[in-house]
């Protein structure tokens, strides 16, 4: 698939689950094919390739009883994801990621005299803004909630005394392999945070795709139980949105919680992991 023709699937994969949230299960196949522009077998086919799924299945992956599922079904305990080894078969694996994090001192300075490149990228999810130094990626924002101007106010305030670099030809493999289902090389990452966001961080790559843990399990996980304030915190400052994955992170009850990009974007991240997951198993 030329880079083109995976720009416009994954525009269309935008649009249709835009429309499908707004709209829940409601909507035929005859309806969102319309809607977007295609004949209903040609809409099927570029969704089910992208998905793993039906149209219609994957509407079901975008509810709340879906995340409600996922925490009764498919519920992670951290303390023993880690002890396994889960960080190394599980997102670690999937994504080919390496990852090490700037010095506490760098991180106070306010990454005073770091560079940091940036692009835009036409994700599955919306419009995304890509950062990263030279030694990986160190911020991944969404637009659908802020807007491109919020999206890049909101990074930047992040690290104040970086130079920031315009620069989408370094990033485009990057890129392109934290979207990718197989990724063909190994993608670094750089964690800019403070000690504790770092630990959180950590705890969130253990959780494998298409399962998800709770806030106070991640404070239980970094060995700081009564922490679950501090540790909801520090997801949602999570700078490296999908890649680090704080979509998986839910209340007990079930609920969604927050998420820093706005619910949309996470619903369609559960939504697209959960069919992916499923795929895996019926295959």
């Amino acid at each position: 698939m030329t880079d083109m023709e995976q720009s416009y699937h994954y525009g269309v994969m935008r649009r249709a689950i835009e429309l499908i949230d707004q709209n829940g299960a409601t909507l035929s196949l005859e309806e969102l094919s319309t809607a977007m522009g295609m004949s209903p077998a040609h809409f099927q086919r570029i969704f089910s390739k992208w998905a793993g799924v039906s149209p219609k299945k994957f509407q079901q992956y975008l509810t709340l009883g879906h995340a409600k599922a996922l925490l009764r079904n498919r519920f992670t305990t951290l303390e023993t994801s880690q002890s396994v080894g889960l960080s190394g078969s599980g997102r670690l694996h999937d994504l080919f990621l390496s990852w090490e994090a700037m010095s506490p001192g760098e991180y106070a300075r306010g990454a005073d005299g770091l560079t940091i490149y940036w692009c835009w990228y036409d994700s599955p999810f919306g419009k995304a803004l890509i950062m990263a130094t030279g030694k990986g990626i160190c911020g991944l924002a969404f637009t659908a909630e802020t807007g491109d101007d919020g999206a890049m106010a909101d990074m930047q305030s992040r690290w104040p005394e970086a130079t920031f670099i315009q620069d989408a030809a370094r990033l485009n493999t990057w890129a392109v392999n934290v979207f990718s289902t197989k990724p063909n090389a190994e993608t670094p990452l750089y964690l800019i945070g403070s000690p504790l966001q770092i630990k959180v961080w950590e705890a969130l790559l253990s959780i494998p795709s298409g399962q998800v843990t709770t806030y106070s399990e991640i404070a239980l996980a970094i060995g700081n139980p009564k922490a679950v304030r501090a540790v909801g915190t520090a997801v949602g400052r999570n700078p490296i949105s999908w890649v680090i994955p704080c979509h998986r992170a839910l209340r007990k009850s079930g609920g969604l919680g927050g998420y820093h990009w706005g619910l949309p974007v996470k619903r369609a991240m559960l939504a697209y992991e959960g069919a992916r997951s499923e795929d895996a198993i019926s295959g």
